[in-house]
């Protein structure tokens, strides 16, 4: 039977230079369990390094995690990259690191944190991850599908690392699976400054960086289980399962 499950699908943690040092996989997980989300993925900069710890510590809940990434191209447009498991969110963060240059300065842009489950620090990652990566979109996105992944473009109605803000247009030839609306604007105003999005499924997420801002706002899927493959069918409105995008 098709029932309604929650969702936020754009997560950061303290591995993100932007996220804030209480975001542990632990603490995120946790605060999305209270927030009663059946749903949530974790979409680092740039990196995947606190997936598996996210993933242990669901394992204690009833919460779906799912295995993700937000990665910068080089048009510097954002793009989350969704997997049900975390070796494909890793093994295309090798493609990422091979295409990503610079080294991290913890005192401009913050500390990048690996964490495990147990909310105890692994290490820090030096990498520039508030960086641009040398692959355009097209390539992230068939490097995401190629992987058997979800990509979708990251806030499209902000100005600022958004790929309507960054090339004007959404190319026609990309084949993105949905596009994320930004917790600041709703569905009904999103279309009607972008009209050309209303052609694909529509999502929006907290994009949280702070624990308070987890679930504050968040995307309804019609499924018959909160599994990464029925998700996927919603996209395309299979078998009955859809996206019910709440209004702001």
């Amino acid at each position: 039977m098709l029932q309604c499950f929650y969702a936020d699908l754009h997560i950061h943690t303290c591995l993100s230079p932007c996220g804030d040092l209480l975001m542990s996989p632990k603490r995120v997980v946790e605060k999305a369990v209270e927030n009663n989300i059946d749903i949530i993925a974790i979409c680092d900069h740039n990196s995947a390094e606190n997936v598996q710890a996210a993933i242990n510590v669901g394992a204690d809940y009833k919460i779906t995690i799912l295995a993700g990434m937000e990665i910068t191209s080089v048009e510097e447009a954002h793009i989350l990259a969704l997997f049900d498991n975390a070796d494909a969110v890793l093994d295309l963060q090798k493609k990422v690191y091979e295409n990503l240059a610079g080294e991290n300065n913890e005192d401009v842009f913050g500390e990048q944190i690996i964490a495990n489950e147990f909310d105890e620090v692994e290490g820090y990652n030096k990498r520039l991850l508030i960086g641009a990566t040398a692959l355009t979109i097209k390539t992230l996105t068939d490097e995401i599908h190629k992987r058997n992944g979800l990509a979708i473009a990251a806030h499209v109605d902000r100005q600022a690392f958004s790929i309507i803000g960054q090339l004007g247009f959404i190319p026609p030839d990309l084949e993105l699976d949905a596009l994320e609306i930004s917790a600041s604007i709703n569905r009904s105003r999103a279309v009607e400054r972008f009209p050309e999005i209303n052609k694909f499924p529509l999502i929006t997420s907290s994009d949280a960086h702070f624990l308070q801002d987890i679930g504050k706002v968040r995307t309804s899927f019609l499924l018959e289980e909160p599994t990464f493959n029925e998700m996927k069918k919603a996209f395309i409105v299979e078998d009955g399962r859809k996206v019910l995008m709440e209004e702001a």
